[in-house]
């Protein structure tokens, strides 16, 4: 239905519709797509009006402005709708910190490069820390090489995009996924959020057919009366 929309304060961003068109005649689109020509603005409102839906300014800055007849709730929720799912395929990266020690035991490094592998295949960041206490602040170069081996031992699935440097007692480098590892996990993400919005099928089992042959009734023993069962032989 036709509706006065008050704007809010400071001004509204959506389009102009109804009596907040200011224009003296309109280009009218009808709300199949067909052309419906240049008409004064009161024309395209009654027009509107009468199919019981909305006049929407969609070219604001054409001469004439060029208006829609719609269902502007319904195109406004679409909108939001259509939105929410494009947020939704978009992944989302995050800087995972990774702290290692500049005797950080063989074992240890393992475990959590093996972890920081996984976290970058997901697309993300991660921020490998070497935290420095007491004296080792003199041996820097222990530093420089440890970021240095887990660079080249993730070399497969992400590139330096911050190169070592010193901030306060800690040493730090930014490693990013390769375009290759956050196109793919890209994909993955838009894969699941289509998979989401597909209904669930339908259940795989069914009723069995019924069988075409009835079973044959049970045979009953003829019924005996007293005098037939008591009755002598002939």
């Amino acid at each position: 239905m036709i509706r006065d929309q008050k704007s809010a304060r400071g001004g509204s961003r959506d389009q102009r519709t109804n009596r907040r068109i200011r224009a003296r005649e309109v280009r009218v689109v009808g709300s199949d797509g067909s052309q419906l020509g240049v008409m004064p603005l009161e024309a395209a409102l009654s027009l509107a009006r009468d199919q019981g839906l909305d006049l929407v300014e969609i070219s604001p800055m054409a001469h004439p402005p060029v208006c829609k007849v719609m269902d502007y709730g319904k195109f406004k929720y679409e909108e939001k709708k259509k939105a929410a799912e494009s947020k939704r395929a978009q992944v989302v990266v995050q800087l995972k910190e990774v702290k290692l020690r500049p005797k950080t035991e063989e074992h240890d490094y393992e475990f959590k490069v093996r972890n920081t592998r996984r976290f970058i295949e997901d697309g993300n960041k991660a921020k490998v820390v070497i935290q420095f206490r007491g004296r080792e602040i003199t041996h820097k170069e222990q530093g420089t090489a440890i970021l240095t081996d887990v660079a080249n031992d993730l070399k497969d699935v992400a590139v330096v995009e911050m190169a070592p440097r010193m901030e306060g007692r800690m040493m730090f480098m930014i490693l990013a996924p390769t375009p290759k590892v956050a196109q793919r996990a890209r994909e993955l993400v838009k894969q699941a959020a289509a998979s989401a919005k597909k209904p669930p099928p339908p259940s795989a089992e069914k009723s069995p057919p019924p069988s075409a042959e009835k079973p044959a009734p049970a045979e009953t023993a003829p019924d005996v009366g007293p005098q037939d069962a008591t009755s002598p032989a002939p």
